[in-house]
């Protein structure tokens, strides 16, 4: 059985229930190779369930925005939520159990043991101006790509996502019913981040000035993250105000660079940020050096333990401690 009527028969046994009252997953999208986020409360919706390389957006951002963003205007009671996860998904819903942004006991989690997802940029710049709606499936390293009638196999790695090709969290962290079979992970050994790190100020400087200077504010990168979840962001207020509203490359520095400090230990490598960005911003690159020197000095993940606490919510006398006057 595929992982889209696996999940379909999971989901129709978990809407049954009497605690839940709305599922969150993906349905085939409008045009292209485009799915949407989607919410299901009766059984009888299931059928709209797809799950496949393409199923890239983080769900659990949706949990934080009840009142305003997809659950908004629905009627979905008092019940418990069910939400379909990938393994990096899921990191963020330990990250937000662990910080009290949710709470476990309303949620019913389905884990999907994902393979990978589809970069879509590269996916579409392989495959352009496809309208019809098109599918894309993954087994044993080949991306197979249906469209216009037509099907094109594609070595995998040239069209996954950045962050698959060295994700060790194909068993998702949390889950209470699980589609699919995990596979072996990758090791990530931030060898991209070591390379970025070998360049010199100057060069650092001058690639950061010109990805800034591209920005144009729109916020999408903040909206789409699953742990900027803050309902008075700092970088809003006008009263002390902390960033100026104009659109130039200092206001833009100081916006990304308090945003990356705001996830340091938190940041899930979801790629969200970078997806979503309309500049093409590599945001993730960013995010991933904290990533990295989380990791190197304290020994610390987000999110790859369900059990453990949020990393600035912990003190352990073997932390290091240089910056401690």
């Amino acid at each position: 059985m595929d992982a889209t009527s696996t999940l379909r028969s999971i989901a129709k046994e978990v809407l049954a229930r009497k605690d839940v009252a709305c599922l969150l997953g993906y349905e085939q999208g409008s045009y292209g190779f485009r799915v949407a986020p989607c919410v299901l409360t009766s059984p009888k919706e299931v059928d709209r369930l797809i799950f496949s390389p393409l199923c890239v957006h983080n769900l659990t951002n949706y949990l934080t925005l009840e009142n305003i963003g997809l659950l908004a205007g629905k009627d979905i009671g008092k019940g418990k939520i069910a939400i379909v996860v990938k393994g990096c998904d899921s990191r963020a819903l330990a990250m937000l159990m662990a910080e009290n942004g949710i709470e476990r006991d309303k949620l019913v989690v389905i884990g999907v043991c994902s393979p990978g997802v589809a970069d879509m940029k590269k996916l579409e710049k392989r495959f352009p101006n496809v309208v019809d709606k098109a599918a894309v499936a993954l087994s044993n390293g080949t991306l197979k790509v249906t469209c216009g009638g037509k099907t094109e196999e594609v070595p995998a790695d040239e069209l996954l996502s950045a962050k698959c090709t060295r994700c060790k969290n194909k068993l998702p962290v949390i889950y209470d019913e699980l589609v699919g079979e995990p596979e072996e992970g990758r090791p990530d050994d931030f060898a991209d981040v070591s390379e970025l790190e070998a360049q010199n100020i100057e060069a650092k400087q001058q690639k950061w000035q010109a990805e800034f200077s591209k920005c144009i504010r729109c916020y999408a990168c903040r909206n789409v993250c699953p742990l900027c979840y803050c309902s008075d962001c700092v970088l809003d207020r006008l009263r002390p105000q902390f960033v100026r509203r104009s659109v130039t490359y200092p206001d833009n520095l100081l916006f990304h660079i308090t945003r990356a400090f705001h996830l340091a230990g938190r940041c899930i490598d979801c790629g969200e940020c970078a997806r979503v960005c309309p500049q093409d911003i590599p945001l993730t690159e960013l995010n991933r050096k904290f990533q990295k020197d989380v990791k190197e000095l304290f020994e610390y993940e987000a999110g790859v333990d369900p059990e453990a606490q949020a990393l600035f919510a912990t003190f352990r006398t073997e932390d290091a401690d240089e910056g401690i006057l």
